[in-house]
């Protein structure tokens, strides 16, 4: 059989996700049956990875070379490269997607995709003028990312996460607004552990059980995961606490707050969501205290607290069994690590082609194992400038932090980046094998509403911090202007006196 007559097989033969052998008849009956047709369409998704390789790595570069000099007409060049590069990309992967199903509802999708991010992007630079654009550029192209990963693998998902996103942008245009308004967040401390707690313990009420854990809460057509938006709110709580006092009883009740928003978790088998709230606890009260016993205490009763949940707990047992040797369990507990290990593999450093590989052979491919789907059909390569964008987005959160004035913003700032790579770091881990599989998601690529409003509602909180810190830096500029202007009138005015003494 010729390379050609094999390009047409493949071509018509592969039904995965997108329905693609539709798509060849549709362009059969319009064409004939001829192998240009099949050869053209594999050129074109085979340059179309590289090409999206190419500028996504340009766009990484940028992420971090934006910060070299103070040349603010540079900056603002790149930010247009940015953008220029999120919409280049946009438009090749739709395209892609199109030809491999002919479908009229990923051209409408594309133009919705489009409208949404062209309208956040200006609605948010208007109303605030002085926001981080890098912040928004990384906010938009992980969602760019997103929505054409999960149009990928299901086009409903894809539909609904856009809703989802499109909604909390419009209520999170006031975010910012509230926090440059209102300089008394850090007073209610103890309320925002309130009602932390009643939201997770809610969900013993009307919660009920997704993928072994009981975390969810449901009414009706609607579903919500509750520590999604209860880690905002922790951080609240910590940093308003903390801000207020270190000493060792105050530190001792925060503690046992905490705990308790932990323990709940663990009580639900959400792992992951424990996981991140404990971490995010310790360092928050390593940097509000600067004591060091305090670290090593807390991670030497972390680990002490994960054997005993190793001990006890079955789904942790069965995790940890698939973390270990997935291959000898890989029709049981191992199916999972053992699929998305095949998938890494399958897609090498410039992966597939998107709509070319097997990404829903893996299970939950659209949540908590996207990063497989996404190194399967665009490659490491893509999948490690997705992991800089996020460290960068990281920097930049601790970057605010550190020039926040105020103690309460600075620590909310700090836990809030903290809680942002620490779930990176256990969606990548886990999918990678590196560490066992704790069931979270992406921040803004895996599909599920909870997921991405909650981290919509932590980079707008992030963006009116830096609104914030820079329209203080404003003030104190301007302040002392004035004073310098002044010192320089008096001082004329003293040697003026001087010389009409010295003339008498």
């Amino acid at each position: 059989m010729s390379a050609d007559s094999r390009s047409v097989q493949k071509w018509k033969g592969m039904v995965i996700g997108m329905d693609k052998k539709e798509a060849a008849q549709k362009l059969m009956s319009i064409f004939g049956n001829v192998d240009a047709i099949a050869v053209l369409h594999s050129v074109l998704v085979g340059i179309s990875k590289y090409i999206i390789i190419i500028v996504f790595a340009v766009y990484t570069w940028h992420c971090f070379t934006v910060f070299i000099g103070k040349n603010m007409e540079r900056k603002e060049e790149i930010y247009r490269r940015q953008k220029k590069i999120m919409f280049t990309i946009h438009f090749i992967c739709s395209l892609v997607l199109f030809l491999n199903s002919l479908s009229i509802k990923i051209v409408l999708f594309y133009v919705a995709q489009v409208v949404f991010l062209v309208l956040v992007d200006k609605a948010y630079s208007y109303v605030y003028q002085n926001l981080s654009k890098l912040v928004m550029n990384n906010m938009l192209m992980l969602l760019t990312i997103g929505f054409l990963m999960i149009e990928r693998l299901n086009m409903d998902f894809a539909m609904r996460q856009m809703i989802f996103a499109s909604v909390i942008c419009v209520a999170g245009l006031f975010i910012p607004w509230m926090i440059e308004r209102f300089s008394y967040f850090d007073r209610f401390g103890w309320w925002y552990a309130g009602i932390g707690l009643a939201m997770l313990a809610l969900v013993f009420v009307i919660g009920v059980e997704r993928y072994g854990a009981k975390n969810w809460i449901q009414i009706g057509g609607f579903a919500m995961q509750p520590s999604e938006f209860v880690k905002i709110i922790f951080v609240f709580f910590v940093a308003a606490l903390l801000a207020r006092s270190v000493q060792f009883v105050d530190v001792v009740k925060v503690s046992v707050a905490a705990a308790a928003h932990v323990l709940i978790l663990v009580v639900q088998k959400d792992l992951g969501a424990a996981l991140i709230f404990f971490i995010t606890y310790v360092i928050v009260l390593y940097v509000a205290s600067q004591n060091s016993l305090y670290l090593i205490s807390a991670l030497a009763a972390g680990t002490l607290a994960a054997v005993v949940a190793w001990r006890l707990f079955s789904h942790v047992q069965v995790r940890v069994l698939a973390w270990q040797d997935p291959w000898s369990t890989i029709d049981n507990e191992g199916y999972q690590v053992a699929r998305s290990l095949f998938a890494i593999g399958t897609g090498g450093w410039f992966g597939m082609g998107l709509g070319e590989g097997m990404p829903n052979s893996i299970p939950v491919a659209s949540s908590d194992f996207i990063f497989s789907a996404i190194c399967e059909e665009l490659g490491v390569i893509f999948a490690i400038c997705l992991i800089l964008v996020e460290i960068s987005c990281f920097v930049l959160f601790v970057n605010i932090a550190l020039k926040m004035k105020r103690r309460f913003y600075k620590l909310t700032a700090l836990g809030l980046a903290v809680e942002y790579i620490f779930q990176v770091f256990l969606t990548i881990g886990g999918v990678t094998k590196f560490i066992p599989s704790t069931g979270v998601t992406l921040p803004l690529i895996s599909y599920g509403g909870s997921s991405v409003m909650s981290t919509i509602i932590l980079f707008c909180i992030i963006q009116g911090m830096y609104v914030l810190n820079f329209e203080e830096e404003d003030q104190d500029g301007s302040k002392e202007q004035y004073q310098k202007e002044q010192r320089g009138r008096n001082t004329s005015a003293k040697r003026k006196r001087l010389s009409q003494t010295q003339v008498r």
